[in-house]
């Protein structure tokens, strides 16, 4: 399973916040998901026995999307520390780190069961945004952005009836049956 779920490229974010003891804590995750425009919600999945998970009960969190330059700091927040030390700063509701892509700073909202891991869903309260381009994971690997594949991304959805192609006003017919081709597959 870990291995398909590897084909999925992501970002790289590190989650930070306060430990009970007063002092800033950082975990590297790959599960973030932007959930909501109204209100502003976001998503990260902790594995169940990770401290971040334990620190994040009713806590304020950040999302530090990593820039192409941190694989370091992925790595030290994944648990193999570096030479370099952690650049922490001051963050509206939590700790963040210093030259990130963008951070994202979110209140507690709730929390879910997500199997072996926990769904930590985050309303947005400050959001900042650097022109650094952004570390991928993807295959296990650390990679950088290549070139664009296309010049602008649509940015509706078809899917949604008020916002798609069709407006809630749209209705739809069946076909009649004349209208259905019917192949058969024959053995060669």
């Amino acid at each position: 399973m870990r291995a398909v779920f590897g084909r999925f490229a992501t970002g790289v974010t590190v989650i930070t916040c306060t430990s009970v003891d007063g002092r800033p804590h950082g975990a590297t995750v790959t599960a973030f998901t932007p959930i909501s425009l109204a209100p502003p919600l976001v998503q990260v999945a902790l594995t169940r026995t990770s401290k971040a998970c334990l620190y994040l009960q009713d806590a304020s969190f950040a999302v530090n999307v990593l820039a192409a330059d941190q694989v370091d700091v992925a790595m030290q927040f994944a648990g193999r520390p570096g030479q370099d030390p952690v650049r922490w700063q001051d963050g509206p509701v939590a700790p963040v780190l210093a030259h990130t892509a963008a951070t994202i700073s979110c209140r507690p909202w709730r929390v879910d069961d997500g199997g072996d891991h926990l769904l930590f869903l985050g309303e947005v309260v400050d959001v900042a945004v650097t022109d650094a381009r952004p570390l991928l994971f993807h295959g296990s690997a650390f990679h950088e952005l290549g070139r664009r594949s296309a010049d602008a991304a649509w940015t509706g959805c078809a899917d949604d009836p008020h916002r798609g192609w069709f407006d809630a006003t749209s209705s739809f017919s069946p076909l009649p049956a004349s209208a259905y081709r019917t192949t058969t597959c024959a053995p060669a």
